[in-house]
This record gives structure tokens, sequence and C-alpha cells, in this order.
């Protein structure tokens, strides 16, 4: 463009703004990204990544116990906080570098300096002071936990911390009933930390199906795991071995405590007033389907929308809003019926609606629904249970959601998405022939109604 220094500029090297400028770029923009922390954003360096890998460490506890049921004689295992650290940094170093060569191949200018806005069309770089002139712009700035002010909050960490602690806490209380509290909740508890959760309200995981939330809540506290609902913390007095104070009076000694309490959208600071850019009611910037702005050439994609946080929806929202502007293919991301997994254990999978919205938005719902011990389990001994349940529309016979609780539940929930996002019917899975012995063919067998509700 014309009278620009650049065609687009993006702010945020996260999931969104990388796939953005890399595809951009492959259209022939003129492109300059630039990150204030490291490239990969909050998926990559202090997110799902090093999440899913300390999931992965939690669960050998699990599997070590399993094995002798098998028949294998396996020494008491040690396990060692420093090692882990060590080897998730190794990681995501190597796939940042990964992420920043991408750009360069791409032909894409990455800045490392945090960016504000000047004007609609200006942003300045801090490190240097620089002014670039750009003809669009894209925030992809993400979001950072929320830390509320409760007297002693400075003892506490957050989400971001949570991965590098200098030792591993005997003792860990996490406030929060959200997806990142229950994971954390049960990492540690997998790792042999003592874990208690405290959740101001009356179940953890809100806005799941309510059989995945008390399958979690069930299997955690037959772990072992402390879950104080209906309570919050008031206050952390003194570093070191903390003193927790809960909202119903009790005290908890804790060698950490971390907050999980909800993510806040990045928008400080951003110079998003001198652009003319608009929040919504929550606080995050204001866009239309096509991730526009109230500016006309300023986008925004990812969480610092707060529509759908998510890695893979920041990444197809950034991929969408460069076909768009700069590929002459324009095109949607549809944020309905998208598949998702929490890697709580037992892990959860799940994909389209809740049992509760599927009997406020349709007339007849039936209900099917098993729960089970897996095949595994039967020779470790373990008491880990599996539970399935398919909603269906009881008058187009389209299955609504589908919701798993147990191992691999987020590997076939990515695989279920399809089926829904198609409009697969029950009909259609029960004409599936089913793969066995599996725990997933259950989905395909299941043919005895558990329930049907009718509104009038």
């Amino acid at each position: 463009m014309s009278g620009f220094d650049v065609d687009l500029f993006v702010i945020g090297a996260g999931s969104g703004g990388v796939r953005a400028a890399r595809m951009a770029a492959s259209h022939g923009a003129k492109v300059m990204l630039a990150e204030e922390f490291r490239v990969g954003g909050t998926c990559v360096i202090r997110g799902c990544v090093p999440k899913k890998l300390y999931v992965y460490a939690s669960r050998f506890s699990g599997e070590f116990d399993d094995a002798a049921g098998f028949g294998w004689h396996v020494p008491p295992a040690t396990f060692d906080w420093a090692t882990l650290v060590a080897a998730k940094e190794k990681e995501i170093t190597r796939l940042e570098a990964i992420y920043a060569k991408t750009q360069a191949n791409a032909g894409v200018d990455l800045v490392r300096s945090r960016a504000v806005l000047e004007d609609a069309h200006t942003v300045r770089l801090i490190a240097d002071g620089r002014r670039i002139r750009a003809g669009t712009i894209l925030i992809a700035t993400g979001a950072h936990p929320y830390m509320p002010a409760l007297p002693g909050v400075e003892h506490a960490i957050s989400s971001n911390e949570v991965f590098d602690l200098p030792q591993q806490p005997e003792h860990i209380v996490i406030a929060g009933g959200g997806y990142i509290a229950v994971e954390f909740a049960g990492i540690f508890a997998g790792l042999g930390s003592k874990v208690t959760l405290a959740h101001r309200g009356d179940n953890i995981l809100r806005g799941f199906d309510e059989d995945l939330r008390n399958a979690v809540r069930s299997a955690y506290e037959q772990r072992g795991i402390r879950l104080v609902l209906g309570q919050t913390i008031t206050n952390i007095d003194r570093p070191g071995r903390h003193a927790v104070t809960l909202s119903g009076g009790e005290q908890l000694e804790a060698d950490a405590v971390l907050l999980a309490l909800g993510r806040t959208p990045n928008v400080a600071g951003l110079g998003l007033d001198k652009a003319g850019v608009a929040l919504n009611a929550g606080g995050a910037i204001a866009v239309n389907a096509s991730s526009q702005t109230s500016v006309a050439h300023i986008y925004a994609v990812g969480d610092v929308t707060d529509r759908v946080n998510l890695t893979p929806v920041a990444i197809r929202e950034g991929h969408a809003f460069a076909d768009s502007v700069f590929g002459g293919k324009p095109w949607l991301v549809d944020h309905a019926n998208i598949a998702t997994a929490v890697y709580s254990t037992p892990e959860l999978g799940t994909v389209g609606l809740t049992e509760t919205q599927a009997r406020e938005r349709h007339r007849v719902v039936d209900i099917y629904k098993t729960d089970f011990r897996p095949m595994k389990a039967t020779l470790s001994g373990a008491a880990d249970r599996m539970m399935m349940k398919i909603i269906v529309d009881g008058e187009s016979d389209r299955v609504l959601g589908v919701h798993i609780a147990g191992e691999a539940a987020g590997e076939m929930a990515q695989l279920l998405g399809i089926a829904v996002k198609m409009g697969a019917t029950k009909a259609d899975f029960d004409a599936t022939v089913a793969v066995h012995p599996t725990a997933a063919e259950e989905l395909v067998t299941l043919r005895t109604r558990s329930a049907r509700f009718v509104r009038s």
C-alpha cells in the first residue's frame, strides 16, 4: 500500500498472530510482527504445551501402580521436579525457535519489542522508538491471569509462574474451579503433592455437562484431592510456608498458592483509545464476525476478543483474517460445535451442546449414557471409570453433543468433532461398525436410551 511502511502490522506473536502474519505474507503482503515476550504466546510458552507435558509426567505414578496387575515388578519410583522443569524449558525453547524460523522463512519481519498504537495507522516500537505506518493492523495480544485484590495476593502465583517453581510444593492450595485450576490440581496430585482446591461455586467446571463435572469431582475426591466448595481464599499470610485463610474461617498451611480465577484480555497500554478501537462490556476488543474492530482497517483475533478462548480458535481466526483481507478468499470462523478437552485425570473430551443447553433449545431431547470400568482396570485393579454420553435431538435424530470422561477422551473428541460438525445422526453412529476391544466402541454400540425429555 502506498504511503505505508508495511501492509500489515501484527501486535502479538501468539497462536493467532503468527498464523495471520505467515498467511498474509504468503499472499504477498509486507508484514511486520512484534512480540514483547517470547514467540509462541501463552499456548507454547506457558499454557497448552508445557501443561500437557506436566500432565504426562503426573500420570506416570498411576501407570507404575497399574503395571503390577499385569505382572511387572516396578521398584518404588521417585520424582525429580527440577528435571521436569528443565526438560520443559528445553522443549519450549526448541518450539520457540521453530516458530521464529517459520516467520522468517515466510518473509515476516519479526521484531522483539512491545508495540503500541499512536493513531489508527501508526505503531510505535518501545524497544527503539521507531514508528511504523501500516495499512492494516491486527491485534493478537491474548490475555493474562486475573489476580484479585485480596490481602497477601503478592505471595500467590498464577498459571504463568507455576511451571517454574524452584521446588515442588509439598502442599499446594489452588483457587478456582475452571479447567486451569482443575488441570493443575490433577497435575500436582499425580506428582505427589497434597492438593486443596477451593472454589466459590457448588461444583467445578461450570459450563461443562453436569455428568462430566460430577465424574471429575468424584474421581478427584477418590484420589485424595480435597475440594472445598462454596468458599474462597480471603487472605494469604507471609511468604514461604503460607497461612491461607478461607472464607469459612479455616486456615491452611501451604507451600504454594495458585490463583486460577480466569483471564483478562491484554488491552492495557496498547493505545486503543488513540486509534479509536472500542471495547465491549467485558473489557475485550469488540469485533464483528470478520474479526474487524470499530476501526475498519484494524482487526483483532484470539483471547483479546474473549470469544472462544482456545488456541485452535485463535489460529483459525488469524487464518480467516489473512485469507479474507489479503488472499481474496473471504471466509468466517464458525464458533459452534468446537471440540475441546480438559486434561484432568480423568480426562474430558466434549463437543456440542450440554444436556442443559439441549433441553433449553430443542423440544425433544434423547440421552444415551453409559458408565463402565475400562478393560485396563480389570487387571490393574484401579478404580478408574469411563463415562460416555450422547445427546440427540429426538425429532431430527441429529447428534447435538457428545461428552466423555476417561482415558484418551480428548483424542476421541477430536474425531467426534468431525461427525457432529457434519450433522451426523444417531442412526449414523449406530450404523458404524465398532473397533473392538476399545472404549470408544461404546459410542457406536450404545443403543438403549437412558432418558427422553419433552418440553411442552
